[in-house]
């Protein structure tokens, strides 16, 4: 699993970005996802990141990975701590 954050200036890249990285994995946060698959699809999505959008970016952009163990301990608070489970409405 690897949890992704970015920062984009440019609206238009920052929307390609997303809908890019929508593909893979869910959104936790505006500019932050995580992504849960095998190791060879992480490794299609760094590499997909380095080619298609590696030239694109421009000095005030950024984007982290961050690869987690698995089993990872992940702690939630707030509205993401129902994301931990299935939630049952009345």
């Amino acid at each position: 699993m690897i949890i992704l954050a970015y920062d984009i200036k440019d609206d238009a890249l920052r929307a390609k970005f997303s809908k890019f990285i929508t593909s893979y994995g869910r959104r936790l946060q505006f500019s932050v996802y995580e992504i849960r698959n095998s190791k060879r699809v992480l490794e299609i999505v760094q590499l997909e990141i380095k080619e298609k959008f590696g030239k694109e970016f421009k000095q005030s952009d950024s984007v982290l990975i961050f690869q987690l163990s698995d089993p990872a301990k992940i702690l939630r608070f707030g509205y993401a701590k129902n994301e931990e489970g299935d939630l049952v409405f009345g």
